[in-house]
């Protein structure tokens, strides 16, 4: 192929792909003199790094800490020893008053995530010896909420997504493994996307995942079916995807590179409106409808937490909470009213 026709077949990908590159560029931090708190956030993330926290973790204190800094500037409030707790308190009001740009509230659990972050900074502030003592230490958190999973799909409306992509096209036929994966092994939309090409192992029917949550590899199952459509990707559309020779991303976006998991979730969720499911959701519902499927088909949990790579048993435990199938059929084979009935006797 020469460069021209291979400039405008790459065109042509990437306008076929128009907006999937995206996800948000990392956040700066407002920037500080030596001793302001902005200055001292940089240093906090440094240190995070130093200590081995993963770059997603890390960049989730970034963003929390900016919010948090700019509330603070606007206030006039740039140097550690003025922050206090009724300040912090102040804060936490600000938080829960927050408006989306959807007009919705920040969920408790972006609020409860916001605040241990500040929490930890200035944790780390008196441990530097910048502060002699922590003002967010007696901090009250808002309370978890204690709610339900989303119910899961059906397997009708898992099967409906799943058929959506146009496998007759390079980047559908990518689609359509990216889905069959999330489906069949239950991984992370950040999971996925950075999955490189040796971690697939397809005589073992198995993939590594590396560094996942808590810093921790494990190995998971790819069923048959998605094994199918990720050898047909790999033979068929992902040559065609590949810019550069050294690529080792085992699923490229239209520009030749690793997905952005923000942009996975856009993807997912126009697949499910494509597939005319009215309902919410994205990367992580089909990984929540593996589970429950696989709890209901008869999985042991402590299978499925494996699958999952929950680190305690009791997240992986709340999955048994919504297996109403399960639950429907305990119900219908114990409870009194639910036996057979024996037909009245005749006179």
């Amino acid at each position: 192929m020469n460069k021209k026709k291979g400039h405008q077949r790459s065109k042509h990908l990437r306008d076929r792909d128009q907006g999937k590159r995206g996800g948000n560029a990392a956040t700066d931090l407002p920037t500080g003199a030596p001793g302001t708190l902005a200055n001292h956030a940089a240093r906090y993330l440094q240190n995070l790094a130093v200590r081995n926290y993963t770059a997603d973790t890390i960049e989730g204190r970034k963003d929390a800490l900016k919010v948090f800094l700019l509330w603070s500037i606007e206030r006039d409030l740039t140097e550690p020893n003025a922050i206090t707790k009724l300040i912090l308190e102040s804060y936490q009001r600000h938080l829960w008053r927050w408006k989306k740009q959807n007009g919705k509230p920040l969920g408790i659990s972006t609020q409860r995530g916001r605040l241990s972050t500040v929490k930890d900074f200035f944790a780390y502030l008196v441990k530097s010896n910048h502060i002699p003592a922590n003002p967010a230490s007696e901090l009250e958190m808002p309370r978890s909420e204690k709610r339900l999973p989303k119910e899961p799909l059906g397997l009708h409306q898992i099967q409906a997504i799943i058929a959506v992509p146009d496998i007759s096209d390079p980047l559908g036929l990518r689609d359509r493994a990216m889905l069959e994966l999330f489906y069949s092994a239950g991984i992370r939309r950040s999971e996925l996307a950075k999955l490189r090409i040796e971690d697939l192992n397809r005589e073992r029917q198995t993939l590594q995942i590396r560094q996942a949550k808590h810093h921790k590899d494990r190995v998971v199952p790819v069923g048959n079916n998605a094994l199918h459509w990720l050898e047909r990707y790999l033979e068929e559309s992902r040559p065609k995807l590949l810019l550069q020779p050294n690529e080792k991303a085992l699923f490229l976006s239209s520009y030749g590179e690793a997905f952005n998991p923000d942009v996975l979730s856009r993807m997912v969720t126009q697949f499910i409106k494509k597939a005319e499911i009215e309902r919410p959701g994205s990367c992580h519902l089909l990984r929540h409808t593996c589970a429950t499927h696989m709890l209901e088909g008869g999985a042991d949990i402590r299978f499925i937490q494996q699958l999952l790579g929950h680190e305690k048993l009791e997240t992986t435990a709340i999955y048994t909470q919504v297996s109403i199938e399960q639950l429907k059929a305990v119900h219908a084979r114990t409870h009194p009213a639910e036996a057979p009935k024996e037909p009245p006797e005749k006179d």
